[in-house]
């Protein structure tokens, strides 16, 4: 397998420098004329803005390499002058909004995509609007059947450490989240006729040890340990000094996992609160360890050193409404940690390269 690296840094630069924090039709522009130019394949831009490729259409099974080009708002030091996005290259890594997450990966999907000589039918797809809970998979979700979808897929998220540097680990199950307001009703009254109200901030106090005292649950998927957490982050009531509340709310940060949920609605036994679910972004687990046992042979064929595993992420994506909708998934990316959503954000030209050749090896074995 030939070295990708030059071009895969030319074509993440191309890609980091195009804004898409706010607007990702110039990156599904640029998405959409390169698979145009570089692939015999079928290229579609969907209602949404998603750019959907396939090639070797037909096949009994489809594999899909999948990703997003949208970003997190950059920095004032990742913007250059005429609005572009910074990004350099220094000591074997690329430095710049989106590069870890995750337009090298996209990157790397591209060139695996134009390069492998699968069996099975091969799709590329990179979504819009991860970053704001998935509206992009969701939409191709919404207008797309069962059998219209791909079977299998590897979303290249990255960006945390997994097992141990320099490897490209395969995420067998992750975290989603659940964000969560109690909102607690009392009586307002003046601070010195305490008897005449009903103080909002006790309710959700009493709202908050029921929090507290939730078991959150935990899951096995193919061996890996997933566990859970529930958690209060912020409390918000009151008015003035010298006023009984007649308000207060409470969020609450819940991390699911595959199966049950925290008991969240016991909360409202208590008089006066009420439970409303804010986000809820699904987490994932992949439901064929063949196809994890085959993606695994992959990221061993790709690495330099180390040793790949399947392991778990913290972290919700795209991949959790895939599974939700009956897509057999797994992530694999440029795993690294400390690097998404910084002032800092950087990706190793290695990792990138790893990926391309386990994305590759992958299309061509499954």
């Amino acid at each position: 397998m030939s070295d990708p690296s030059a071009e895969l840094v030319d074509l993440t630069r191309d890609l980091v420098e195009i804004p898409s924090h706010e607007d990702e039709t110039e990156a599904g522009d640029y998405l959409e004329a390169w698979l145009r130019a570089e692939t015999d394949a079928s290229v579609e831009r969907d209602p949404a803005g998603n750019v959907l490729a396939r090639c070797n259409v037909g096949a009994e099974e489809s594999l899909a390499l999948v990703g997003h080009h949208d970003v997190v708002p950059p920095a004032d030091s990742q913007v250059r002058g005429d609005g572009r996005y910074h990004v350099e290259e220094r000591d074997g890594r690329l430095h710049g909004r989106g590069t870890a997450d995750m337009k090298g990966a996209v990157a790397a999907a591209l060139l695996a995509f134009r390069d492998a000589d699968p069996d099975t039918e091969l799709q590329f797809a990179s979504f819009v609007g991860e970053e704001t809970d998935g509206e992009g998979v969701r939409a191709y979700l919404d207008r797309t059947t069962p059998d219209e979808r791909f079977d299998y897929a590897v979303v290249g998220e990255g960006s945390t450490g997994y097992s141990t540097s320099g490897v490209t680990d395969v995420v067998v199950a992750h975290k989603g989240r659940r964000g969560s307001t109690l909102t607690a009703t009392g009586r307002a009254t003046h601070a010195s006729l305490v008897e005449e109200g009903i103080n909002a901030i006790y309710r959700a106090s009493d709202a908050v040890d029921v929090v507290r005292n939730l078991d959150a649950p935990s899951a096995t998927v193919l061996g890996e340990e997933l566990p859970g957490s529930v958690a209060v982050t912020e409390i918000d009531g009151g008015s003035a000094l010298n006023i009984i509340p007649e308000g207060c709310t409470v969020t609450v940060d819940e991390r699911t996992v595959p199966g049950e949920r925290a008991d969240l609605g016991a909360t409202e036994a208590v008089e006066g609160v009420t439970w409303t679910v804010d986000q809820d972004l699904p987490p994932m687990a992949c439901s064929d360890e063949a196809f994890a046992d085959a993606v695994l042979a992959a990221a061993r064929e790709a690495a330099h050193a180390g040793e790949p595993a399947h392991v778990t992420k913290p972290h919700a994506t795209d991949a959790g409404w895939l599974a939700a909708e009956g897509v057999t998934t797994v992530v694999a990316g440029p795993a690294e940690s400390g690097e998404a959503h910084t002032d800092t954000e950087s990706v190793a030209v290695d990792a990138l390269t790893r990926c391309y050749r386990l994305y590759r090896s992958l299309a061509e074995r499954l």
